[in-house]
């Protein structure tokens, strides 16, 4: 019996896919891709339902960087949030939040933005990048509209941040344990 670390099957993961996912392989009839994005966002749902079953309370030194699509559909954040990120922001759960409230489609938060509090409803299938800098652990989703270019964004702007870990979300090649999953889809 094998025992890897998260980084060790990211790495086995990521020669597996590479040596399958050719220019010459027919299309699968059974939608991998989707069926593993959807299960690594219910990954990100039952963290927050936790954090939320314990009253918002995160453990020990835990924090989480949530990058999401502003324009998706069913995000619902104020209009000057909206203004100011109209592509994709990302915010942190860690001193500072409240009414924290998770549900099987996507979770909805209060947080400040400028000392004004904020409202934040997001569906889970709206979110690109979940990362527990406490922890080295990371989560990046490809984009909910096949349109949509995945670019670099603003650091995390929500009162009491770090903003430096921000930084770590679209680091894969450093030996931490972001996944990433992209099975290369022809077009």
């Amino acid at each position: 019996m094998h025992f890897y670390t998260s980084s060790a099957l990211t790495a086995r993961f990521r020669m597996r896919t590479k040596a399958v996912m050719t220019d010459t392989m027919p299309d699968s009839l059974i939608p991998y891709d989707e069926i593993v994005q959807e299960a690594l966002r219910a990954v990100v749902g039952r963290v927050l339902g936790e954090v939320e079953a314990t009253g918002g309370t995160l453990p020990g030194n835990h924090h989480f960087y949530i990058t999401f699509k502003t324009t998706a559909p069913g995000v619902d954040i104020p209009a000057a949030l909206k203004k100011r990120f109209p592509d994709e922001m990302t915010i942190v759960l860690q001193n500072k939040f409240w009414d924290l409230s998770v549900s099987d489609e996507g979770f909805c938060v209060g947080l400040s933005f400028n000392q004004i509090p904020s409202l934040l409803n997001v569906p889970f299938s709206a979110i690109t990048a979940f990362v527990d800098p406490a922890v080295d652990f990371g989560l990046e989703f490809q984009a909910t509209n096949a349109d949509d270019d995945i670019e670099g964004h603003a650091a995390a702007e929500n009162d009491g941040s770090e903003r430096d870990a921000a930084s770590r979300i679209t680091s894969t090649d450093d030996g931490s344990n972001v996944v990433t999953v992209d099975f290369g889809k022809k077009d």
